[in-house]
């Protein structure tokens, strides 16, 4: 819990537990970031959908703990963070979206074209911001959770 914030831990799994599948926990991949700060999660959820709200428990425990603002970030900026992103508006709740905290990697279109991360991510935030989410730094997100508390 960081400035009395609860801070949830997501991971994504799926598929068979065996070491060849990137998404098993046998595969040793399923673990916070080399680099990312340490910290004590207040919940930590396995999800097995691209939203976070589906079947992983995290939209009862945000109910019983009173949670009416979100702020999203990790991996993959168009794919899960989008989604759960969505999803939490739609549930009703306020959701900040901190883009900057997210991460994606370049794509390749159905025609061959490259997307890069940076356009990927600019994207995410047009069809985000003013419909789904507040765009914030950390620090926005950080304060505006401060606020709602």
């Amino acid at each position: 819990m960081a400035l009395g914030i609860p801070i949830v831990r997501v991971f994504h799994t799926d598929g068979p537990n065996t070491a060849d599948n990137a998404f098993a926990p046998a595969s040793g991949l399923i673990r916070p970031l080399d680099g990312l700060a340490p910290f004590d999660a207040a919940l930590t959820v396995e999800k097995h959908r691209h939203s976070a709200l589906v079947g992983s428990g995290l939209t009862i425990w945000l109910h019983q703990h009173g949670i009416t603002r979100l702020v999203v970030t990790g991996i993959r900026t168009e794919q899960c963070c989008e989604t759960t992103t969505r999803h939490a508006s739609d549930e009703g709740w306020q959701v900040d979206f901190v883009s900057k905290a997210t991460l994606t990697f370049d794509m390749h279109t159905p025609s061959g074209a490259t997307l890069t991360a940076t356009s990927i991510r600019e994207r995410t935030e047009t069809v985000l911001t003013g419909r789904f989410a507040t765009l914030c730094t950390a620090v926005q997100a950080l304060e505006r959770a401060r606020c709602a508390a």
